[in-house]
């Protein structure tokens, strides 16, 4: 199944090299801080410093564990905590008739829906920006956000769609043929981001 924000697996035919560190664990930890700050000093209110406006609303799998990260990281800076979600859009892809079935993730958005909020969608990597686009759809479902902002901890290029992200951990300029592999300590039991190239393969 190919992840169109990441690059896809080689085929059959296909090896992929040996990764490229792009971050350490270490530099993972000082992003996402770097991160939280951003948003931080874009969301609050200029008036009152409040965030209670704010939501984190992660893309299932790993956006979700960089939407706790950085929210964790925004109680520790702003002493406020922000409500964390997750929203899946598998069902709002405009890819499903072209591959295998998909499993369906969590949805989690906060009791009541998302009227006049400010959600922060978050992922781990952003290419095309159609899993943006469908993400965006099914927050619809939820409610009317007063403002959406993306944040995302590496941004890879070869965008489709006139989509771009407000809080970028990494800009990496990539190849086709690349893969991002993004891991976190909670699934991987490493943090780290890496890059790979696909060779060989027919496609």
């Amino acid at each position: 199944m190919t992840d169109d924000r990441r690059g896809g697996p080689a085929d059959a035919a296909g090896q992929v090299t040996p990764a490229r560190e792009l971050l350490s664990a270490a530099d993972v930890t000082r992003t996402i801080a770097r991160m939280a700050h951003q948003i931080i000093e874009r969301v609050a209110d200029r008036e009152t410093g409040s965030l209670a406006h704010a939501v984190l609303i992660g893309i299932p799998t790993r956006g979700t564990i960089l939407a706790r990260r950085l929210g964790a990281a925004i109680a520790e800076f702003s002493g406020t905590e922000v409500p964390v979600g997750s929203i899946d859009a598998t069902l709002y892809r405009d890819d499903l008739r072209r591959g295998p079935a998909r499993a369906l993730a969590v949805t989690d958005v906060p009791e009541g829906g998302l009227d006049d909020l400010l959600v922060v969608l978050v992922d781990d990597v952003l290419m095309s920006g159609r899993t943006v686009r469908a993400a965006l759809d099914a927050l619809s479902e939820h409610g009317r956000p007063r403002a959406v902002q993306l944040a995302v901890l590496v941004d890879r290029g070869h965008r489709e769609l006139p989509i771009r992200a407000d809080y970028v951990g990494k800009n990496v300029p990539t190849a086709r043929d690349e893969q991002i592999l993004v891991k976190f300590t909670e699934i991987d039991g490493v943090d780290g981001v890496a890059l790979a190239r696909t060779t060989g393969g027919t496609g």
